[in-house]
């Protein structure tokens, strides 16, 4: 036993695909089994993923989830912001340069239209929580975008931590709400093609629920969805603390 523990301790990365992969597979078989495939297999693998992170804090105390039991480290590291990132880049490789190029105008019309129906609706909300200064309903609003934009404009704007954590948390509701529900109302919504995955993800912009929620649905559409989504992002990061700042100071000033 000892034994294995010293290998598990050095293959922390490796033990985490392990782990990873056995969720995902118990979770492909519980979608047929007993779900007859109607809830894709990959939304029960994050519900479960998620409930296994709070159960992992709650009994460590910790604050990294179920990294924060020491034979699991490696999950921590596989689910950082590095494969993340690595992740979203290489599927948005995949992308055919003649179909993002004719859906060009589409997508960014849904950039635009995404960035500022959430930053509306994030600022509705932090504005019913009573904040009433430009700076942290900023914050609060780009958040709502995504949970990078958030702290990225809090940053630049001088915004307390307990805002900014704010802005984090609304965009990891809007991330886990986008990878669920994706697959789930893809049909109804029309998602079947490069366009519409396009305008979906830059309505949407959520890097990583985007990605997930379009591998649930057809895996062919995610580096569609993640070319526009990666673009909503720096949008986000640019215009939110700028000219959205601008807007709202002329108006709560």
């Amino acid at each position: 036993m000892e034994e294995l523990l010293k290998v598990i301790d050095k293959n922390g990365l490796i033990v985490g695909f392990l782990c990873v992969g056995l969720l995902t597979l118990g979770s492909n078989f519980v979608s047929k089994k007993f779900f007859k495939s109607r809830i894709p297999g990959s939304a029960i693998a994050i519900f479960l993923g998620l409930v296994l992170g709070y159960l992992g804090g709650y009994f460590t105390g910790g604050n990294k989830g179920i990294s924060d039991i020491e034979i699991f480290k490696g999950i921590g590291v596989l689910g950082g912001s590095m494969f993340r990132d690595f992740a979203i880049v290489a599927t948005a490789l995949g992308a055919s340069y003649l179909l993002v190029k004719k859906s060009g105008l589409l997508g960014m019309i849904s950039l635009l239209f995404g960035i500022l129906i959430f930053f509306i609706a994030g600022v509705a909300i932090a504005f019913a929580w009573g904040f009433r200064d430009p700076i942290s309903l900023c914050t609060i609003g780009a958040g709502a975008c995504t949970y990078i934009v958030g702290p990225v404009t809090g940053a630049a704007l001088g915004a307390s931590s307990e805002v900014i954590a704010l802005s984090i948390g609304a965009g990891l509701v809007k991330t886990i709400a986008v990878t669920i529900f994706t697959p789930i109302f893809a049909k109804k919504i029309g998602l079947d093609s490069p366009g519409s995955a396009m305008a979906f993800g830059g309505i949407m912009g959520t890097s990583s629920g985007v990605a997930a929620g379009l591998a649930a649905t057809d895996p062919k559409l995610v580096p569609y969805g993640a070319v526009t989504a990666t673009f909503y992002t720096g949008l986000g990061c640019l215009i939110c603390p700028s000219l959205f700042f601008l807007i709202l100071e002329m108006i709560f000033a």
